[in-house]
């Protein structure tokens, strides 16, 4: 690619997934000038959010602070809001909020994972114009406010298709974090040959969970083999806690650690809806989740040898790129 001026660039965070994958894809624009900030709102929702009514979600809460730790950590520049610099390139995990100070700028979306089910408040944002927050991932790539939406594999590319989504914005690159999962065989976790079961915040999130029915089918699946679980970080986890005892009074419970390590060394994994199902899925292990396996199989995140950051700074190169052109101004012959 020929030489290019140095160019600002924000990295909006949100979740320790999320901001891991900025980081990742950061480290591939070092010849730019690059600045993290965590996920932010404005208006309305950034009024609830400074009163920690939304901490249930990553613009606040321990979800928010997990980023927080994690920018101070690795010592990233950080611009809170995206305040301080004006950007020639803005990249997000999520468009379900485009905050105002961005909607302007080229704007680069990466995937995170799965999305949620569209059930009634999907159907709701698509028929009456409604906040797409109000369905969760489940309207991921609906704003249209993205130049590039850079996806996770083929099967992805036809269901972000079928929702709407013109074909030129999207790019298949893979996704950091997902692109590699035969990296995590290589792990300090010291349990081998449990049943893992990952749970999830749905109903921190309000959406329908019925945990006890879940926990005894794990016991079914488990046939009394050792259980570990690790709960979601966004739970509640006193009151997770207690029913896992009560159904599964063996269990090991993981409050925090490596999840991925934990998918790979288990023998079976069971999942609510949870991206980490993908993990267990490529490392070949027995995996039961909420959402059918056969699509899950068909939406798999590509393995790529963990080059997923790499090709995504190359679209944003290129954007960055095709900012920079002279415009041709055509002349009719004489």
């Amino acid at each position: 690619m020929a030489t290019q001026s140095r160019r600002r660039i924000l990295l909006i965070c949100g979740s320790l997934h999320q901001t891991s994958m900025m980081h990742e894809i950061g480290g591939y624009l070092s010849h730019h000038e690059c600045f993290y900030t965590p996920y932010y709102c404005d208006g309305l929702l950034r009024l609830l959010s400074r009163r920690g009514l939304l901490d249930f979600t990553v613009l606040g809460g321990a979800m928010r602070r997990l980023a927080e730790h994690y920018l101070e950590e690795h010592g990233l520049p950080r611009d809170e809001r995206g305040a301080r610099e004006a950007y020639d390139l803005v990249l997000t995990c999520s468009d379900l909020i485009i905050p105002r100070n961005v909607r302007d700028k080229p704007l680069v979306l990466v995937q995170e994972g799965m999305t949620d089910p569209e059930h009634i408040g999907y159907r709701l944002i698509r028929s009456l114009g409604l906040p797409r927050w109000l369905s969760s991932t489940a309207a991921t790539g609906l704003s249209l406010a993205y130049d590039k939406f850079c996806i996770a594999s083929a099967g992805y590319r036809e269901f972000f298709i079928s929702k709407g989504i013109p074909p030129e914005r999207l790019v298949i690159t893979g996704i950091p974090n997902l692109d590699n999962c035969r990296r995590y065989l290589e792990n300090d976790f010291p349990h081998q040959g449990y049943v893992l079961i990952a749970t999830s915040d749905t109903r921190e999130t309000f959406k329908p969970d019925n945990r006890v029915r879940f926990l005894a089918r794990a016991r079914d699946l488990a046939a009394g083999r050792p259980v570990i679980v690790k709960l979601h970080p966004n739970e509640v986890v006193e009151r997770s806690a207690t029913e896992v005892r009560a159904v599964l009074p063996d269990a090991l419970i993981f409050t925090s650690g490596n999840t991925n390590h934990m998918i790979a060394n288990c023998d079976v994994l069971i999942t609510q809806y949870s991206t980490c199902v993908y993990v267990g899925l490529a490392l070949g292990k027995e995996c039961h989740s909420y959402f059918d396996l056969a699509q899950l199989q068909r939406l798999q995140p590509m393995q790529n040898g963990g080059t997923s950051a790499r090709r995504i700074a190359h679209v944003c190169d290129e954007l960055l790129a095709a900012a920079e052109r002279p415009r041709v101004l055509w002349k009719r012959a004489s």
